[in-house]
């Protein structure tokens, strides 16, 4: 028989509690944007503060807990663009393109991208950029703010999640920052599964799959 001292006990409880601090907390998120469930990890410390469809447009902001919507230092952000994957000629690096055209425009002499490439989340295909401004306006102080840029297109609609940070200003972003890497893997699976008629969240279709 084998006997557990109780130093043994404590330590062991020890390196699971040293374990379980290490790991990254997450709770799954799975929301109806328009014809299908978004699906992805969510980092618990992050509180979503706001939330709005306006025609064919939509959009929800979480940021860590006890900032707020102006006044922030990470933001999740997801969107959705109603019927865009039934127009010709757009593809999810396209429309990757347009959102980083739209931050350049914010701040011409400090941007900067880093293409990390196309890919599929389940069966969508989708792409994936690192992109930001050195220097920037926006918020109550002139700041960095970079951006991991996750772009799907689904079976008639184009989805982003975004997560983004601010930080000192510099001459260029930290987009080649390993922890850009690190996000895209918290932040998954991301997937999109079909909404079911007559199915409440939790969605456990869409639970199973993932």
């Amino acid at each position: 028989m084998r006997v557990i001292t109780a130093s043994a006990l404590a330590a062991s409880l020890l390196l699971a509690v040293a374990a379980q601090a290490q790991a990254p907390q997450s709770f799954r998120v799975i929301s109806p944007i328009f014809g299908q469930l978004v699906s992805f990890a969510m980092p618990s410390n992050f509180t979503v503060v706001f939330e709005n469809t306006k025609g064919g447009h939509y959009i929800r902001e979480a940021v860590l807990n006890g900032e707020t919507p102006e006044r922030w230092t990470q933001m999740i952000t997801i969107t959705g663009e109603k019927g865009m994957a039934l127009t010709p000629g757009h593809s999810p690096q396209v429309f990757a393109s347009t959102i980083a055209a739209g931050f350049k425009s914010a701040c011409p002499d400090s941007f900067a991208a880093r293409a990390v490439g196309e890919t599929t989340f389940g069966r969508f295909e989708g792409f994936v950029a690192v992109i930001g401004c050195g220097r920037i306006d926006s918020g109550p102080t002139r700041h960095s703010e970079t951006t991991l840029l996750i772009t799907l297109r689904g079976a008639t609609d184009y989805y982003t999640i975004q997560w983004a940070e601010r930080g000192p200003e510099s001459d260029e972003p930290p987009i080649h920052d390993i922890s850009w890497d690190a996000r895209l893997r918290d932040l998954g699976p991301i997937d999109l599964c079909p909404i079911v008629a007559g199915e409440d969240a939790p969605y456990p279709s869409c639970v199973d799959k993932s």
